[in-house]
């Protein structure tokens, strides 16, 4: 049995798909009570757990493995995320595998830095671990080709100039599901990036391509909100803005057996 915690969120469903594809049990921990179909479609156990406020309290009974995913852009998770690998300490959890993010080392960011301290706690927790550390998602932009279609323009948060190594999300879901599932990979930590470094007037033509229309990339500042999740994004769309967010493809090939999908390749995949 694995467990997946915020299994409700994109990034749960997809590894539960996943690792329902591959004929693995999966107890699907969300956040509240309301019906989840998709999931239940899956074939996943599908459990209300409180990550957030009682992450000692996760339905580890009978748990194989655990996929730690915390809540995006979540205050809690530097010191939630210990308590929960302390619960699968103790819950004789055979691994442990961490949802974190490329370079947590940049705590300029919030949200880096909540995972950079997590993954300081796991390593000190007791239990067998892995650490997956996704660069941003392809599908973070799906969104705005539909209004790319409808504008021709292509609003970029992080500016013209520095590029991303976006990478699908079913990618990042096929890492975790081998880190899972396979044997001697404890003790690492595992970059999953794009194949291609793209700026925004990259995609706004890879957009263009796959629309059949014109589309052009905008400098378009995100809004200040003054929340944590506004600093968290304000400061990762100017982190991005300076200084990019790229790269190497490498280990996520090497762990999926196959190249990454490009961002072309993304879109043609997209559902009509």
């Amino acid at each position: 049995m694995i467990v997946v915690t915020a299994a409700g969120g994109g990034t749960g469903t997809a590894v539960v798909r996943e690792l329902r594809a591959r004929g693995e049990q999966v107890r699907a921990v969300v956040g509240s009570a309301r019906p989840r179909p998709e999931l239940d479609a899956l074939g996943a156990e599908v459990v209300v757990g409180d990550l957030v406020g009682d992450p000692a309290g996760l339905p580890l009974d009978g748990a194989d493995a655990l996929y730690l995913i915390w809540p995006n852009f979540e205050p809690s998770e530097a010191a939630g995320a210990p308590t929960a690998f302390r619960a699968a300490r103790d819950a004789r959890v055979g691994r442990v595998v961490y949802h974190s993010v490329l370079r947590p080392q940049l705590r300029s960011m919030p949200h880096h830095a909540a995972k950079d301290r997590a993954e300081e706690a796991l390593d000190a927790a007791g239990v067998p671990w892995r650490v997956l550390q996704p660069c941003a998602y392809a599908d973070n932009l799906d969104a705005a080709l539909t209004s790319a279609a409808e504008t021709g323009e292509l609003r970029s948060a992080w500016g013209t100039t520095q590029a991303q190594s976006l990478v699908d999300l079913r990618d990042v879901a096929a890492a975790a599901a081998v880190l899972l599932t396979e044997d001697g990979l404890d003790g690492g930590t595992f970059e999953a990036v794009g194949p291609q470094p793209l700026t925004a007037v990259d995609v706004a033509a890879a957009m263009a391509e796959h629309l059949g229309r014109p589309v052009r990339a905008v400098d378009s500042r995100a809004p200040e909100q003054d929340s944590y999740a506004g600093r968290c994004l304000r400061t990762m769309f100017e982190h991005y803005r300076a200084h990019g967010f790229t790269g190497s493809p490498r280990v996520l090939t090497d762990l999926i057996g196959r190249a990454p999908r490009t961002f072309a390749q993304h879109l043609a995949e997209l559902p009509r």
